[in-house]
């Protein structure tokens, strides 16, 4: 074990565990950026998010309100990705993937290449030491076929790694998603798909075999199951997990409560990941830190969860 890494966590001590390699595999980019980053940008507060008991609708409310203004302003899209990748750096994240949504050439009235390159540029100039792959965002609630066009033309640019299915999990069922991951499989994508946050064990399993997932974006839902973690310890799918993402918007009571422990004890695959940063605040390594103050793991088990990010 790292005794660097066992050091931070038993003295609590933030600076230091900075300085350990890590993972994050669960970062929406634009939402990874830092809030303050943002203001000094826009010229004005962004309004903190506040979490009003009604799921993944009160962020798209938050972002649509508060946080898409920002977007009006030129070069706010270089300047949120600049952020995301400073806040990478300075947390010691090596290996990072991070998502952009297709429809963000509409947005900025560019083309898919226009987006690659902005993102390669940003990359370079801001932390080329980190191993970055970046993925491609497909919202749930959007219609498959109107999406086909837009994955295709950002296949044919050749440089994201990745496809991440997100938003409203319930908002309508995997296997209309079929055809696109196909696509994206046979592009060599990795393919990932954020389930489980809000629905049940069954559905991270369906969601899995339907969309022939690599990965899964929460997932906590299996928890549930002993069935469906015993079928995703076999198959190894990790479940990159977001601690206080899941705090903040009620889907597990507390930290100490998380079921992070239950899917572990389970031999499921784990990492830990900071999902939207500019929403919840927490750095991956205030997340390890957070998890090991609470008593969900060891250090020993810590450690284990780090190498299965820094191996994805």
């Amino acid at each position: 074990m790292d005794n660097t890494f066992r050091e931070a966590l038993l003295s609590g001590n933030p600076a230091l565990m900075t300085r350990i390699p890590k993972s994050d595999l669960h970062n929406h980019s634009l939402m990874g950026c830092s809030r303050h980053d943002m203001e000094a940008f826009y010229g004005k507060p962004i309004r903190p998010f506040v979490y009003g008991g009604n799921g993944i609708h009160d962020v798209d409310r938050w972002i649509e309100e508060d946080y898409l203004p920002v977007f009006r302003k030129p070069g706010a899209f270089e300047t949120a990705l600049r952020s995301a990748f400073k806040q990478a750096k300075e947390d010691g994240v090596s290996v990072l993937e991070m998502s952009i949504d297709i429809g963000i050439g509409s947005l900025l009235k560019c083309s898919p290449r226009n987006v690659a390159e902005i993102f390669q540029t940003v990359h370079r100039q801001t932390a080329p030491d980190i191993d970055f792959r970046p993925d491609l965002g497909i919202a749930r609630p959007l219609d498959p076929a109107r999406l086909l066009p837009l994955l295709a033309g950002f296949l044919e640019v050749d440089y994201f790694r990745g496809i991440d299915l997100y938003d409203d999990e319930l908002s309508q069922p995997a296997g209309r998603f079929r055809e696109l991951y196909r696509m994206a499989g046979s592009a060599g994508l990795k393919r990932k798909a954020h389930v489980g946050e809000f629905g049940s064990a069954e559905s991270v399993r369906e969601t899995v075999e339907t969309l022939e997932l690599d990965a899964v974006q929460h997932g906590i839902a299996a928890a549930a199951s002993d069935e469906v973690m015993k079928w995703l310890a076999e198959r190894r799918i990790p479940l990159n997990i977001c601690p206080t993402s899941n705090v903040i918007l009620e889907r597990v009571p507390s930290l100490q409560q998380h079921p992070a422990r239950i899917l572990f004890d389970h031999g499921v695959i784990l990492t830990i990941n900071t999902d939207d940063l500019i929403i919840f605040g927490q750095s991956v390594s205030q997340e390890y830190l957070n998890l090991f103050r609470a008593g969900v793991f060891s250090a020993e088990e810590l450690e284990e969860i780090r190498q299965n990010g820094l191996s994805a």
